[in-house]
């Protein structure tokens, strides 16, 4: 089996993004989704508005965003909105809150291990393909976020993201907390969910992760930590599995002391299982190309 093309750039400039994409080869047909995570109140990790726009104008796209299935303030439609005005993407693109009202569109996963269905934002429907921009860092339920995590929790609907969260028992948010499953089964319904939003899209999706600002805590923590390891770089790929995977070797292959926090992070929480569980649906390999561009 041949193995995935990953194409991964040491300098981290908006320029290289679009380098990358161009270099990829893979041009997003339609109306184009870019999936991102627009950053809780208070953090400041996230990736913003003016390092984006490059690519986010380049393939005409539409910043998306779900509402979450936690207290803060992008819970709900109307703080979330007042949020994304308060952190300027509005300002600078096209912005479309998913699940902004309702019924959520509903994803069949046959083959899910844990999941039969995924919730997501019925405004999915009006995208033919999606750029995945995640910010590669660690996270306080799945170990790490990367590529996977923005397909699974980040396209769910706030009924969504709890279904996969509780592994498939509840989607009332105020029953979340109350249902928490084994961890494995939370990891292995975030990759049954990945695979229904990449089935949905017939293949016609691109992953972009970029490895700055690297904490040990999710851009959906407020008061998250500062980052722990210097910046590592862009990757680029068609394959979610491959560019998760590539993103952890090289944290564990860095010479960064900061590495430590962020591994003892996602060891903790068995983050690698939602690698595992993507590649045994078929949704990507682990085996990859890391394909160096200056």
């Amino acid at each position: 089996m041949e193995k995935s093309k990953v194409y991964f750039c040491k300098e981290i400039t908006p320029e290289n993004i679009v380098k990358m994409y161009k270099i990829l080869g893979k041009e997003l047909p339609g109306k184009v989704a870019v999936k991102l995570h627009s950053g809780e109140k208070g953090n400041k990790n996230y990736l913003k508005p003016e390092f984006v726009k490059e690519i986010v104008d380049y393939v005409n796209g539409t910043v998306v965003e779900c509402n979450t299935a936690y207290s803060g303030a992008r819970n709900y439609t109307d703080k979330h909105l007042k949020l994304i005005k308060e952190h300027e993407w509005d300002k600078y693109f096209k912005f479309d809150l998913l699940d902004s009202e309702g019924p959520d569109l509903e994803l069949d996963i046959p083959n899910g291990k844990i999941l039969k269905k995924n919730y997501v934002g019925k405004n999915l429907a009006n995208y033919d393909s999606m750029l995945v921009l995640s910010h590669f860092k660690g996270h306080a339920m799945g170990g790490y976020g990367g590529a996977l995590k923005q397909l699974s929790i980040g396209c769910a609907s706030s009924a969504g993201k709890t279904l996969i969260h509780t592994a498939g028992k509840v989607n009332e948010q105020k029953e979340l907390f109350n249902n928490l499953p084994e961890q494995d089964r939370f990891l292995e319904a975030m990759a049954d969910a990945a695979e229904s939003v990449v089935n949905y899209f017939k293949g016609n999706v691109v992953f972009i992760n970029v490895m700055k600002n690297i904490s040990k805590d999710c851009d959906c923590d407020g008061n998250a930590s500062s980052p722990c390891m210097n910046d590592i770089g862009i990757l680029i790929s068609l394959d979610s599995v491959a560019i998760d995977q590539a993103c952890l070797d090289l944290v564990y292959n860095s010479k960064d002391p900061g590495k430590d926090v962020l591994i003892k992070r996602i060891e903790s929480l068995n983050g690698v299982h939602t690698i595992e569980a993507a590649a045994e649906l078929g949704l990507g390999s682990r085996e990859y190309e890391l394909i160096n561009v200056d």
